[in-house]
């Protein structure tokens, strides 16, 4: 349950006065420096700081005139967790850089929040989640680290939705207001494969679904899932998986299949 949150740009004689953290503090620092007292120890903090606080510590603070601090700051706690569930057992202060990806969460988090439209408070508890989710990524498990590039990972979103239409590199690439070359050199270096071949997967993938349930004919899939071609379909099917769509087919449905076109 989110009891408190807020972006803030300090104003130069920015000070927080002595508080006892009342449950679990989280402040992520993005620009500027602050000097931290935690229960008596000074700690200075700058761009790229994670601060972790858990119940019954005491803090306060001041940012630096010619480096006011900015930073993201939430306070929550876990009711009524499931069993075994534990807070995050993070470390009071880590430095995690600048996440572009945990950055956009949090002012997400933030406007969701402020604008406290109907639904907020359980949006407010996703993107929380998501956020403890990326720092515990990053902080506890070492799993991608560096920070990801945030708009191919919402392209690929948009591929895993849209998989069915006409889709071409030069159409997503306008999508995000980059020449193709470039965007074809960033998705790679995200996804780890091309452009068509993550659209290729996901279409397959989708296939192999609508396939096991056996009230599609393969010709059928083939267009639902973006094949113009069938044969082209089998062929990149084979490619991916090892055998034909049919044998995705259950057997009591298999008339439904298009044999003729397996080559086993």
């Amino acid at each position: 349950q989110i009891n408190y949150q807020i972006f803030r740009r300090c104003a130069p004689d920015w000070r927080l006065r002595p508080w006892v953290v009342r449950d679990l503090d989280l402040t992520y620092i993005i620009e500027g420096r602050a000097c931290y007292t935690l229960d008596g120890i000074s700690h200075e903090l700058k761009a790229g700081d994670m601060l972790f606080l858990s119940k019954g510590m005491e803090k306060e603070a001041f940012t630096y005139t010619k480096t006011p601090m900015s930073c993201f700051a939430v306070n929550f706690n876990a009711k009524n967790p499931a069993p075994g569930a534990r807070p995050p057992n993070f470390p009071m202060i880590s430095h995690i850089g600048l996440q572009q990806d945990i950055i956009n969460l949090f002012r997400e988090l933030t406007l969701c929040w402020n604008e406290r439209r109907s639904g907020y408070v359980l949006k407010s508890r996703a993107l929380l989640m998501l956020i403890l989710h990326r720092l515990s990524e990053i902080i506890l498990f070492n799993i991608d680290s560096a920070p990801g590039d945030y708009r191919i990972k919402k392209l690929m979103n948009y591929i895993s939705i849209h998989f069915a239409d006409k889709l071409t590199v030069k159409t997503l690439a306008s999508m995000l207001n980059l020449n193709t070359t470039y965007f074809g050199y960033l998705f790679k270096r995200e996804a780890g494969m091309t452009v068509h071949q993550f659209i290729t997967q996901v279409r397959v993938q989708n296939a192999e679904t609508m396939l096991q349930s056996g009230n599609i004919m393969v010709k059928e899939v083939a267009e639902l899932c973006g094949f113009s071609d069938v044969i082209h379909f089998y062929k990149m099917f084979r490619s991916l998986r090892g055998f034909p769509p049919s044998k995705c087919i259950p057997r009591d449905r298999i008339f439904f299949a298009d044999t003729d076109l397996d080559d086993d």
